[in-house]
């Protein structure tokens, strides 16, 4: 072929638009982040679990907070295998698979309490650590003045809200790699403590094991103490200690949230996050609280340390003062910064799950409406703030009252979304899961989650445990959940006609659009060595991209996705062009695939009149090695081959030959051929 036929054949194709497609979850993270996460929330809980418990059932409490460290470990088991279920997890979805809408509704109430009172009960928390170190500066410098926590904390805690409320407000994301800093720096800290306290073990002669039989209070019994043969039963006061240290599980649902982001290989990945948040956990709250029971009296801990206990085993281990005073220094650092983080994740929590409920159409547009300059859903964020305020000031302090409260938003969520992971044994035992919660039984074509329900009854024990001891839960509770429930269901029925388009179109993923003035711009951000670009059209066939995220295993390999978008109004001869699809739906599918294998991929959408002269000319620009596509329904696969080919002999005429494998998949069959 000379060349001027082959300009003159070149000259009927063209490539009009270039456009990038983007979104913030195409960045996955490793286990160590996705861990470093999960503990900025749920590690802060060490800082004030062990204080509330201790008010709560007396010198027993750091074996009840161990025992529910220990407990935690099942509860991520079950939340890995809801994480295997659906990449895009959190309460909603999954509780609305398992027990329906309503429950769901309920459940989503449950969190939302939760998340609006983590923000208060750690922003009072870190004010009662600060100041629990300035009385102790003022002590070594013998100044016989005591600041008082409880004000400095209110203040404090709605400081730190109004900073964040700013900050979602401008829409800056927490960083994974700052959870990674704050985490590193509180096992650093964890670990000389642990030893320094080991140490004075052995150095001291006064050390006494805590009692195993918990002390209840009027407070702590709550109805239960009019009901006096309760009182008799053993494990219901076991239970009733149990309820009163699970306020320091909260934070373990975060593990769900994040799952999307793992990097490949996801489940591996999710397993390793997982044990890491498990070990840390256990050391970190369930063995430092311990230590601090070992080594402070009793009497300390119930006036001086009530609120800051970790701050108080800092200050009662063996050694000089000085020395001492830097340890609980770094100890209040720790604490400070992972409870303000946990303020943070708290408002975006909160704000993740509504927009998740608008995205269904349950809430109405106010809800989702974005701030014109930032572009942020601020009336959810004003919301949620204005309400952790409104506890802040209402607590008046008071760390024990938030407590009490917490937890039960705490169980209720574990009640209704451990319930339907066991549900869907049942309901959906087809459907794949790549985890599955140890301990179960085969009967016939069941396998019976042993392991599981015996999980969920625990948890229902101590759900329905806390709403006999815990009036204050129980009560703010049960009305914030009717509440939340009550504004779900109207703003359902006002919402009724978009809701349902919405259940007919299927979730549709935000997209940055970012348009390219070449294809060499477009690909200019394409950093690793090896390349594949997979032709992407019809939004209910992933098999041709899911296959090759599949059997990927080398991290140095960027995955372009490419839709070949038609030019209206063009003819190549006779034939006319293929109709364009949805290209959201098309994205979004793209994206969501990519999160369920965890690896990065590039979308990238061109308007053309030739879809094989596109796809080649994509191919050579990204110099990629590799072309897959799937099966057209317009021409057979090996019509589909020949026209590449001949598109690419157009393009490369003339030109250095480029090594090329083209690939059409479907399932069970593969078509290909070696340029």
């Amino acid at each position: 072929m000379n060349s001027d036929p082959s300009a003159e054949k070149t000259s009927r194709f063209k490539l009009k638009g270039v456009v990038v497609m983007t979104t913030a979850m195409l960045t996955f993270i490793t286990f160590w982040k996705a861990a470093a996460i999960v503990l900025c929330d749920f590690g802060s809980s060490a800082f004030y679990a062990g204080s509330i418990a201790m008010k709560a059932i007396g010198p027993a409490f750091p074996w009840y907070i161990l025992a529910i460290m220990i407990f935690a470990g099942p509860i991520l088991l079950m939340y890995m295998e809801a994480c295997s279920m659906f990449t895009r997890g959190g309460i909603f979805p999954v509780v609305k698979a398992g027990l329906g809408e309503n429950a769901a509704k309920l459940a989503t109430a449950a969190i939302l309490f939760d998340f609006l009172l983590t923000g208060p009960i750690s922003g009072i928390s870190a004010g009662q650590y600060i100041v629990g170190f300035i009385n102790s500066i003022l002590e070594f410098l013998n100044i016989e003045t005591a600041l008082t926590g409880d004000g400095f904390s209110i203040l404090f805690a709605i400081a730190v809200t109004i900073y964040f409320w700013y900050q979602n407000i401008k829409g800056i994301e927490d960083s994974s790699e700052k959870s990674s800093r704050i985490i590193k720096f509180s096992v650093m800290v964890c670990a000389i403590v642990v030893v320094w306290a080991i140490i004075t073990l052995f150095i001291k002669d006064d050390i006494s094991v805590p009692p195993i039989a918990p002390h209840f209070n009027e407070h702590s019994l709550g109805w239960a103490a009019d009901i006096p043969f309760l009182q008799h039963i053993g494990i219901f006061g076991v239970l009733m200690a149990l309820g009163h240290s699970v306020l320091a599980l909260s934070g373990i649902e975060t593990l769900a949230q994040v799952f999307r982001e793992i990097e490949y290989p996801k489940i591996e990945n999710l397993k390793k996050a997982a044990f890491i948040i498990f070990v840390f956990a256990l050391v970190f709250t369930g063995g430092l609280t311990f230590l601090a029971a070992l080594i402070i009296p009793p009497d300390l801990i119930a006036t001086k340390y009530q609120d800051n206990l970790l701050a108080g085993l800092a200050m009662n281990l063996s050694g000089p003062t000085v020395f001492k005073l830097i340890l609980q220094a770094c100890i209040v650092a720790a604490g400070a910064v992972m409870l303000s983080g946990a303020v943070n994740t708290s408002i975006i929590g909160a704000n993740g799950i509504m927009s998740r409920m608008a995205e269904t159409g349950i809430l109405t547009d106010w809800f989702r409406k974005i701030h014109p300059k930032y572009g942020t859903t601020y009336h959810m964020i004003n919301m949620i703030c204005v309400m952790q305020i409104i506890v802040i000031l209402f607590s008046r302090g008071n760390l024990y009252l938030i407590g009490q409260a917490y937890a039960f938003g705490v169980l209720w969520s574990f009640v209704f979304e451990l319930a339907s992971i066991v549900v869907l044994r049942f309901k959906e035992r087809e459907r794949k899961r790549l985890f599955l919660m140890p301990f179960n039984v085969k009967f016939d074509h069941y396998l019976i989650p042993v392991g599981g329900i015996l999980v969920v009854i625990v948890v229902i024990l101590l759900a329905l445990t806390n709403l006999i001891t815990k009036q204050v839960a129980a009560v703010t509770g049960i009305s914030f959940a009717a509440f939340f429930f009550l504004i779900f269901s109207v703003s359902e029925r006002l919402n009724a006609q978009k809701a349902n388009d919405i259940f007919e179109e299927g979730h549709r993923e935000k997209l940055n659009h970012i348009k390219a003035d070449t294809l060499e711009k477009a690909l200019s951000t394409l950093s690793k060595e090896n390349r594949l670009l997979v032709a992407m059209r019809d939004p209910d066939n992933m098999y041709p991209l899911d296959a090759v995220l599949k059997d990927l295993k080398d991290d140095d390999t960027d995955v372009i996705v490419l839709y070949v978008k038609p030019v209206e109004h063009w003819r190549i001869g006779k034939r006319e062009m293929a109709k364009s699809v949805d290209e959201n739906e098309l994205f979004t599918n793209i994206i969501l695939t990519a999160e369920k294998y965890g690896h990065e991929v590039f979308p990238i959408e061109i308007n053309s009149n030739e879809v094989f002269y596109a796809i080649s000319q994509v191919a050579i620009a990204a110099k990629a090695k590799e072309i897959i596509m799937g099966v057209s329904g317009s021409y057979g696969a090996h019509d589909q081959m020949e026209r590449l080919v001949m598109a690419w002999g157009v393009l490369q005429n003339g030109q250095p030959h480029i090594p090329m494998t083209a690939r059409i998949l479907w399932e069970g069959r593969e078509v290909s051929y070696k340029f």
